[in-house]
C-alpha cells in the first residue's frame, strides 16, 4: 500500500495556491492534515499528478472572535485546537462536543476543520484497497459504472461522515471559498449536494480558506452523540447533533445529522416540534417526534459493518437522548 508517484506543491501565499490550482486543477489533491488523504491515496481511490500542502499558508488557521459578528476559524484550525478553545466550549459548545470525537487525540492533533467539512464519502465498497474493489468491478464512485449499494441506481450513496459538519449546520455556519474570481461565501448548508461523487460544491480551481459562526448562534446548549464500533479512530456510523436555545421554554432549536446520507443535513420539522415546550411529559414527547423526524431524515443503506436498520433505529435514540440533554444540561 505504498503511495502513487506525484509531485507535491508547497504554495506559501493564497496567490500561489491559486495559481497552482487554476494551472493543475483537475490533476491535483490538496493536503492540509492528511488524516483521510494519505489512506486513500494508498488505497489508489486517488492517483493524482500533484499533491499541493497548504500547511505553509499564513492566515489560514486560528480562532478569531468579531465583535458583533461572531466568529471566524481558519480552515487550517486544527481539531485539537478547537476541542482546547475555552471561548467555543462556553458559547459553541455543540462544536466542542462534535470535534473531541473526532478519531483520536493524534489524529485531532493533525485534522483540519477544512478537512472534517470536506471529507470525502465513505462506503463499503469504495474504501478499499486496489486490488479489493477490481475483484468486485469497482463501482460507480470510482472507476465503474454500478452502485453495490443500490443496484440499477445512477446516485452514488456513500456516506457523509464528518463529525463537526453536522453541530456547524446547527449553528447556521458559512464558509469562506477562495478561487480565480475572488472569495465568496456560502451557508454550509447549501455547500452539499447530498450525493455521494459529486459531494460538494467546490470546483477544482477553489479552495475552502475559512468558517464563520455567527454571534446569533452564541450560547445555545449543544450536545452531540454518535454511534461507532471503537471509541476511538471510528468514524461514525450514526452522528446527531443538537442546539437548543432555552428561557424557561425552548424559544429554538435545531437537529442536524451525519454517516446515514450523502451529506450532512439539518432535520426538518425538528424545530417546530420543540419550540415553546418545557421540561416534563410534554418534552419527552416531543423529543420522541424529533427522533421520529430524524429517523425518517436518515437514508442509511449498506454502507457499512452495521446494518441500515440498525443505524437508522439508533439515529431515533440518539435524537431523542441528545434534544433532553441538552434541554436538562
Amino acid at each position: 500500500m505504498s503511495l502513487p508517484s506525484f509531485k507535491l506543491l508547497r504554495p506559501r501565499t493564497m496567490e500561489d495556491a491559486l495559481r497552482f490550482l487554476r494551472r493543475f486543477g483537475g490533476e491535483l489533491q490538496i493536503v492540509a492534515g492528511g488524516t483521510d488523504l494519505i489512506p486513500s491515496l494508498r488505497q489508489r481511490l486517488f492517483a493524482p499528478a500533484y499533491v499541493m500542502d497548504i500547511r505553509g499558508i499564513s492566515g489560514l488557521e486560528g480562532i478569531r472572535v468579531r465583535a458583533g459578528e461572531g466568529v471566524e476559524i481558519g480552515a487550517l484550525t486544527t481539531l485539537t485546537a478547537i476541542e482546547d478553545s475555552s471561548f467555543l466550549h462556553r458559547n459553541y459548545p455543540v462544536l466542542h462536543e462534535a470535534a473531541k470525537t473526532v478519531a483520536s487525540p493524534l489524529l485531532r492533533n493533525m485534522g483540519t476543520i477544512g478537512g472534517n467539512i470536506c471529507l470525502d464519502t465513505r462506503c463499503l465498497w469504495y474504501n478499499q484497497s486496489l486490488t479489493w474493489r477490481q475483484s468486485c468491478g469497482f463501482c460507480i464512485k470510482k472507476d465503474g459504472d454500478l452502485c453495490h449499494v443500490a443496484p440499477g441506481g445512477s446516485k452514488c450513496w456513500a456516506a457523509f461522515s464528518g463529525d463537526t459538519p453536522p453541530a456547524l449546520l446547527c449553528l447556521g455556519a458559512e464558509i469562506e471559498i477562495a478561487g480565480p474570481e475572488g472569495t465568496r461565501r456560502l451557508a454550509l448548508a447549501d455547500f452539499y449536494t447530498n450525493d455521494g461523487v459529486a459531494r460538494m460544491k467546490l470546483e477544482k480551481n477553489e479552495l475552502l480558506t475559512r468558517v464563520f459562526l455567527p454571534e446569533s448562534s452564541a450560547g445555545y446548549r449543544g450536545v452531540y452523540q454518535k454511534l461507532r464500533l471503537r471509541g476511538s479512530i471510528d468514524y461514525p456510523l450514526a452522528g446527531v447533533a443538537v442546539v437548543v436555545k432555552k428561557n424557561g421554554r425552548i424559544e429554538d432549536a435545531k437537529v442536524a445529522l451525519t454517516a446515514v446520507n450523502p451529506a450532512p443535513l439539518l432535520v426538518a420539522g425538528a424545530g417546530h416540534a420543540l419550540i415553546g415546550k418545557s421540561a416534563g411529559d410534554e418534552l419527552e414527547h416531543a423529543a420522541t417526534v424529533v427522533g421520529e423526524l430524524a429517523g425518517s431524515t436518515a437514508k442509511p443503506l449498506t454502507t457499512s459493518a452495521l446494518t441500515p436498520e440498525y443505524r437508522r433505529e439508533m439515529i431515533r435514540v440518539f435524537a431523542k437522548r441528545a434534544v433532553l440533554a441538552a434541554v436538562r444540561s
